[in-house]
């Protein structure tokens, strides 16, 4: 991490230890959602904080694709293509901002970008016509045969596509 990160993330950090430390909106749709195999990353306040505000969708289409040596799930910037992809929204910290930087490779594998969701349900209750933005870890730097592989708009690591993630602590 260069030292601007890390003086980014500290005074991220520093903040979010105020009393009203400011959240962002984030989208999930691959590996950290519930019940995938990074979503550990998202709990117990070691990585900073996460709270599951509700599930939605993307507003406008998307590719997504499972694709490379260990099977990624990857968001590809190109909005008006694919489907419609379902997600979680998480509200975050500073804090855990920096830390899914990081984790995401962000700016050289991914990169955050603002993006419209509609919101599915919120909290455990069904939301009417009502859209958030939120964070997106895309990529807008991929081979080109990406985009001819098949889209999905809804992603599980143990799903139909046969395509098993490798985790991290396996490579």
């Amino acid at each position: 991490m260069s030292f601007f990160l890390k003086d980014l993330c500290l005074l991220f950090k520093t903040q979010s230890e105020a009393p009203l430390a400011r959240m962002a909106h984030v989208f999930v749709y691959g590996t950290l959602k519930r019940g995938q195999p990074n979503h550990k990353v998202l709990l117990g306040g070691t990585n900073g904080c996460a709270a599951f505000q509700g599930q939605g969708r993307t507003v406008e289409p998307y590719p997504l694709v499972i694709a490379g040596e260990h099977n990624i799930p990857r968001l590809l910037n190109v909005p008006g293509q694919g489907y419609h992809v379902v997600g979680e929204i998480y509200a975050v910290d500073e804090q855990m901002l920096c830390f899914l930087d990081e984790f995401e490779g962000c700016p050289d594998m991914y990169q955050r970008t603002p993006v419209r969701i509609v919101v599915l349900e919120w909290e455990g209750m069904p939301a009417a016509d009502r859209t958030v933005q939120c964070f997106v870890y895309s990529t807008a730097t991929y081979p080109p045969e990406w985009l001819h592989l098949p889209y999905h708009n809804n992603y599980d690591s143990q799903g139909q596509h046969g395509l098993r993630y490798n985790p991290r602590e396996n490579r």
